[in-house]
């Protein structure tokens, strides 16, 4: 803990999975864990809560075609005591995933692009496509007994000339999707990292109903909606077209206009800079809670932008690609009342060893 201002903050618990570990962590707002959950893998991304107070985590197998970050596998379902209720093994898994309200679960995946397709996708660094080709991005609505019910295809509806490949980038994939959202009304909200483009795709019809982001956003993540009908987003500010010096930004933004309605960054903009992972919350008070994912720095901040709560993550672990690290994907606050919580032991002492040793304090 390095901040906490308890009359501004947004009381509740944070769970939090650190990328080189294979634990889940729930902690207070002082910063003290009050439950951790053993997973038999490393996050491919993060998990979160279900309304029951289950575990929902993609677990990494690296059985899948790509090394690359977002490397998944399978989505396991775990009980409070971590116990597998339930998962979904498919090689090709990256990322992101969903549990929908008529309890399928969309997943997203990668597929080779077809090669007539492959060979009119514009950008990206020559000569750097994959062994296979050119990968790229699909979404699966899986059955609770892991049976198909919809599927989308992006090399289908993605354009070759109006969708390329950002110039910095490797060919190996065309969207490198990150995130895995299904709206109310059965749409799918998602964000092409290396398109610098978050999107919603009409489920019905398969088409885009709204793209946005290519001349304004850097390699972003998380986008996801708001009450008021806006997306919250991650702009990673990596590659970006909006300046040189290394800064990230969480933006909302009205898809109807397509309008910035409220921004946090900092000045200099490398005192908040996460060139890859991360996301961003609204909380119920009207604060935003933000992973700065490459830090492992999760923190809260008013809509005036005011720091009242932050952690940083202590739980340091190796990474094959990036040394020694403390990165988080994401993060989610709950409230104290989530349905979840109800006759759960949510007492710190449970784990007084690993909070004397990572939170003296």
């Amino acid at each position: 803990m390095t901040a906490y201002k308890p009359d501004k903050a947004c009381h509740g618990y944070t769970l939090f999975t650190p990328m080189p570990g294979t634990d889940a962590y729930l902690i207070d707002m002082k910063g003290r864990v009050v439950h951790r959950w053993a997973m038999p893998y490393r996050p491919a991304a993060y998990g979160y809560l279900l309304g029951n107070g289950n575990l929902l985590y993609a677990g990494r197998t690296d059985k899948g075609p790509l090394k690359g970050g977002g490397t998944g596998g399978i989505v396991i379902e775990v009980d409070w005591e971590g116990n597998t209720l339930w998962e979904y093994e498919e090689p090709s898994l990256h990322h992101d995933f969903y549990r929908m309200p008529n309890g399928n679960t969309m997943v997203l995946g990668w597929e080779v692009t077809p090669k007539s397709v492959a060979r009119r996708v514009r950008g990206g660094r020559p000569g750097t496509e994959h062994e296979s080709g050119i990968w790229s991005d699909y979404f699966r609505e899986v059955t609770p007994t892991g049976q198909l019910a919809w599927e989308w295809h992006a090399y289908e509806h993605l354009d070759p000339k109006e969708d390329p490949i950002c110039p910095l980038e490797n060919r190996e994939e065309w969207g490198h999707a990150n995130t895995c959202r299904v709206l109310s009304d059965g749409n799918v909200l998602t964000s092409f990292r290396r398109l610098n483009t978050v999107a919603i795709i009409d489920k019905v019809s398969g088409d885009f109903a709204w793209k946005w982001g290519a001349e304004e956003l850097g390699h972003q993540h998380d986008p996801n909606p708001l009450e008021n009908g806006n997306i919250l987003i991650f702009d990673n500010g990596w590659h970006s077209l909006q300046g040189t010096s290394p800064r990230s930004r969480v933006l909302e933004v009205d898809p109807k206009t397509n309008e910035i309605r409220w921004t946090y960054e900092t000045r200099p903009g490398w005192e908040f800079f996460s060139s890859y992972i991360s996301g961003a919350q609204r909380l119920p008070n009207g604060n935003t809670l933000v992973c700065e994912g490459m830090t492992g720095r999760l923190f809260e901040v008013t809509l005036l932008g005011d720091i009242v709560w932050e952690y940083i993550n202590p739980f340091f672990g190796d990474d094959e690609r990036l040394g020694r690290v403390n990165t988080v994907f994401r993060a989610y606050r709950y409230d104290p009342d989530f349905s979840g919580f109800v006759g759960k032991d949510l007492d710190s002492r449970d784990y007084g060893w690993l909070n004397h040793l990572y939170n003296p304090a």
